[in-house]
């Protein structure tokens, strides 16, 4: 069961950084990005997770949490995490739950090869759970503040 816009998203625990569990039903009461990106360590995935640093503030400023998601395992989260000073947490998503969830992983091209992996998308939720607004084959130049403009709109 995929989500939709304008309906609940169900609730979904993933481990996450710095030893912790996140549980989308924790965050009640604030808005949430959730990105979901293909790999840590990578050109286009490090310049969007800076992005979303450098904007943190203003998230903030508007009650809203900011969370990425891929396949990695947590010891390669908390490594890329680090590296950059990521002041948001980042979801491992080893089993695909939250990727199949939101209907995310995608057949693609990997120098000449079909892999299956995850397409970048991000997904705003309010603070009563409802997603209001998705991106899906997201171009990471300037995608940050369109999510802080929608945000701002809720």
């Amino acid at each position: 069961m995929s989500v939709t816009v304008g309906k609940k998203v169900r609730d979904f625990t993933l481990p996450m950084t710095g030893d912790q569990t996140f549980k989308l039903s924790d965050c009640r009461g604030k808005n949430v990005v959730l990105y979901f990106y293909p790999k840590d360590s990578t050109p286009g995935c490090t310049t969007e997770g800076q992005d979303f640093r450098d904007s943190y503030s203003k998230f903030k400023r508007q009650k809203t949490l900011i969370f990425g998601i891929s396949r990695d395992s947590l010891k390669s989260h908390d490594n890329f995490k680090d590296k950059h000073e990521f002041p948001f947490e980042l979801l491992s998503d080893t089993e695909e739950k939250a990727c199949n969830q939101f209907d995310v992983i995608r057949e693609k091209n990997m120098y000449g090869k079909k892999v299956m992996g995850i397409e970048r998308s991000t997904f705003l939720i309010d603070e009563q759970g409802v997603l209001r607004q998705e991106w899906r084959k997201v171009r990471v130049k300037g995608h940050v503040d369109e999510v802080l403009e929608a945000v701002k709109d809720l």
